[in-house]
């Protein structure tokens, strides 16, 4: 109940101050080129990688990639950047 009320006061001083949400809220947030670059800004962590399916850890839950010759490039502390032939994009 508290990070409820916490997240909401958070988005009505995002919203007041006209600040990114996805840093106020620590959420990722997710560019994409096509469907062949996805660029994952504030992530926590890659949970799972192969050329068809990658995995990462985010603050709302896994974010699910799924395509073919997927490879991670540019990996940071809270940036990744995915190319290849990017099919699905789930949040789980």
């Amino acid at each position: 109940m508290k990070k409820r009320k916490l997240d909401e006061v958070k988005t009505t001083v995002s919203d007041m101050l006209e600040l990114p949400k996805e840093i106020t809220l620590n959420l990722p947030k997710i560019t994409m080129i096509g469907s062949i670059q996805m660029l994952v800004e504030n992530h926590k962590g890659i949970i799972e990688y192969t050329p068809q399916r990658i995995r990462l850890n985010s603050a709302i839950g896994v974010i699910r990639v799924q395509g073919i010759n997927m490879n991670l490039r540019n990996i940071a502390a809270d940036d990744i950047l995915v190319t290849g032939q990017i099919k699905i994009v789930e949040f789980l």
